[in-house]
């Protein structure tokens, strides 16, 4: 196992750094890494580090858990870990172990993992707070609160012990706002997703599986340099492209179909999250223009409107009023106004979900949407340079929802992700086509 290179480990310091200067000085932040889960008999799932604990300290490995105690003496930043191990490191690869953990990872001070229950309570001494993640790993819930009653019983003694709990809110609010490293490396996910896009395109027309396009698409994002799929490819074709979170992708695509394929890569943690939507055969019919002319001026509309001090919550109102409009012109909607449309919730039959999220280390990243106003109210998030969301309007007309027979089993959803910049905004994805006259010379040339 290497060290991290130099520049990384001043990263990780930096991040970690500022989070305590988010804080009063008087908070203890405890992240555990992801557990280890079983996919069937003994063969694990793919493990994947939790994003907090790879956002703080770069440690790749699971049965970890990092404290950051700023009042103890002598270790600020401490890593709990796999000691090294040469029976299992033959069988799942080297550990860095307790010394590693602190010569390659900058750690002040490290022990195995077995060690936390005793430890721990050390290090919970002397903060007021302590910011931990309940429930998001329930395994590990039970042996961080027996730590915390054993520091608390330390009071006694004259030991400061946390006497409250809290969400680790001040470390996703800075996960929220992107360090020009996280957007070399978003721009990297961005590269690889448009090799997979276009390889889809490439590959796709009536006859094809759609096992086979997502294979093209893993196939280019690892070859172009991405360590995996941000997400779990949706390729879905014909009354496919309906369902929103469609994940067989086994369907043979046939003759006039849309193809509605939402994946994006994922290179050194870091997540793309895109959807194009184009007809295998080259050519979109009448109605599949109409609406896909329709979802690309409410997704057009909506990104133009992206600025500091814009909201989420007006960029969606934004985009229903669009598609809304759209519904009634095209016949999905009848004998409503838009306002009533819009009130009833009615646009939901074929609109259901949001414009946008955040994205970043996660493909929905954290940091919050509203926030509490003056008067104990939900008062929606204002956008501010750094943050990248997604922008992806859609309509889906499944058989059987009263709307004109030409328009049943169309599925499109336009998916973009834009960086909100001093000025307004950088679309990072802009190079990957979804000009409906360009994706039909595109699947012309194949």
């Amino acid at each position: 196992m290497t060290a991290l290179p130099s520049d990384r480990l001043r990263v990780h310091a930096q991040r970690r750094h500022d989070l305590l200067a988010r804080l009063d000085g008087s908070t203890c932040v405890v992240i555990a890494a992801t557990p280890v889960t079983i996919r069937n008999s003994d063969v694990e799932h793919a493990f994947r580090q939790d994003s907090d604990l790879m956002y703080l300290t770069g440690f790749v490995e699971p049965e970890t858990v990092m404290v950051l105690a700023p009042r103890h003496k002598e270790h600020r930043f401490v890593l709990f870990v796999r000691p090294r191990d040469p029976e299992r490191e033959t069988w799942d690869g080297l550990r860095a172990g307790v010394e590693g953990a602190k010569e390659r990872y900058g750690a002040d001070a490290a022990f195995p993992i077995a060690e936390l229950e005793s430890r721990l309570p050390d290090y919970l001494g002397g903060h007021r707070r302590l910011a931990y993640a309940v429930g998001r790993f329930p395994g590990n819930d039970a042996r961080i609160f027996a730590a915390l009653h054993t520091a608390r019983r330390r009071q006694r003694l004259g030991v400061l012990a946390p006497s409250e709990l809290v969400e680790p809110l001040a470390l996703h609010e800075q996960r929220l706002s992107k360090a020009p490293e996280e957007l070399e490396a978003m721009r990297a996910a961005v590269r690889a997703t448009a090799e997979g896009h276009a390889a889809a395109m490439r590959v796709a027309r009536p006859g094809v599986n759609e096992q086979e396009v997502e294979a093209e698409l893993l196939y280019a994002f690892k070859k172009h340099g991405a360590a995996r799929a941000a997400y779990d490819s949706i390729v879905g074709s014909g009354r496919n492209a309906c369902i929103l979170h469609y994940r067989e992708n086994d369907r043979r695509m046939e003759e006039g179909d849309l193809l509605l394929i939402d994946a994006g890569a994922e290179h050194a943690y870091y997540a793309a999250d895109v959807t194009r939507t184009f007809p295998v055969s080259g050519r979109f019919t009448p109605a599949q223009r109409r609406l896909y002319d329709a979802v690309l001026k409410a997704q057009l509309e909506a990104i133009a409107m992206v600025k500091p001090g814009v909201t989420l919550e007006a960029v969606h109102e934004a985009t229903v009023r669009s598609l809304t409009g759209a519904m009634l012109e095209l016949g999905l909607l009848t004998a409503v106004s838009a306002d009533e449309a819009i009130t009833k919730q009615l646009y939901k039959k074929f609109y259901p979900h949001r414009t946008s999220h955040w994205l970043g280390m996660d493909v929905h990243d954290v940091g919050r949407y509203f926030v509490e106003g003056p008067k104990g109210e939900a008062v929606p998030v204002a956008l501010a340079p750094g943050q990248v969301l997604t922008i992806e309007p859609g309509l889906y007309v499944p058989a059987g929802s009263g709307a004109p027979p030409e328009y049943e089993d169309q599925g499109v959803r336009i998916e973009d992700d834009v960086l909100v910049t001093e000025a307004g905004h950088d679309v990072l994805t802009h190079m990957i086509p979804k000009d409906a006259v360009e994706l039909e010379r595109l699947l012309a040339a194949r």
